[in-house]
């Protein structure tokens, strides 16, 4: 297999952290979406990462898509739980944790548009998506250690990605002041070396 990602998407660190928490071997190619000629085209339409190649050549996304692909292929770390009614639950925090990110990717792109052409009420708009998710997220972990209980799962990872990518593109957002019981889970998450070695980085330009 390979995946084709990016070294600043969060959906495509979930899938990242995904692959090493569940010890599969994978290449990786770096490729950035907004690059003309870039080979992402080629695998995905819509021209997002992350795109996973399969031994057969054919390729999967988006990120939710790849993760479940992933935690099927191999028994080992289960991150999906096995139950229905469990799983559906995890994937309600991944749905609400790529969300978030879906409106902080808008307001990031929107502010590197001419001032004259960026709309203000469109950012507002995200903020206000960004604030609910979070307060939300907040109130369904209360004091649990890990989203969905006492058992680390996706849930967590795609929290994690969500905390990880606001700390990266807005450093000055007071999330971690605001709530602290996600300040605390992203430390613990932190530990892991999943975590520790898929950190997001602006490519090196020449």
């Amino acid at each position: 297999m390979k995946l084709i990602t990016s070294l600043t998407s969060p959906y495509g660190r979930k899938v990242s952290i995904v692959l090493a928490e569940k010890r599969i071997e994978c290449q990786v190619t770096i490729a950035s979406p907004w690059e003309e000629g870039t080979i992402v085209t080629e695998y995905n339409p819509l021209g997002k990462v992350p795109v996973l190649i399969l031994d057969d050549g054919k390729p999967i996304y988006d990120s939710r898509v790849i993760v479940d692909y992933l935690d099927q292929v191999s028994p080992v770390g289960r991150l999906i739980p096995s139950d229905h009614r469990q799983a559906i639950r995890a994937m309600r925090w991944e749905a609400l944790a790529d969300g978030i990110i879906d409106a902080a990717a808008i307001v990031v792109q929107e502010r590197k548009r001419p001032p004259r052409q960026q709309s203000a009420d469109w950012i507002a708009r995200q903020q206000g998506k960004i604030e609910r998710g979070l307060k939300q997220l907040s109130a369904d972990l209360g004091e649990r250690k890990w989203c969905m209980g006492d058992n680390y799962c996706l849930a967590d990872i795609a929290v994690g990605c969500l905390l990880g990518y606001l700390e990266f593109r807005f450093p000055s957002h007071a999330w971690a002041t605001d709530y602290p019981n996600l300040a605390a889970l992203y430390a613990r998450l932190n530990e892991r070396t999943a975590f520790q070695e898929t950190r997001p980085v602006e490519p090196v330009t020449a």
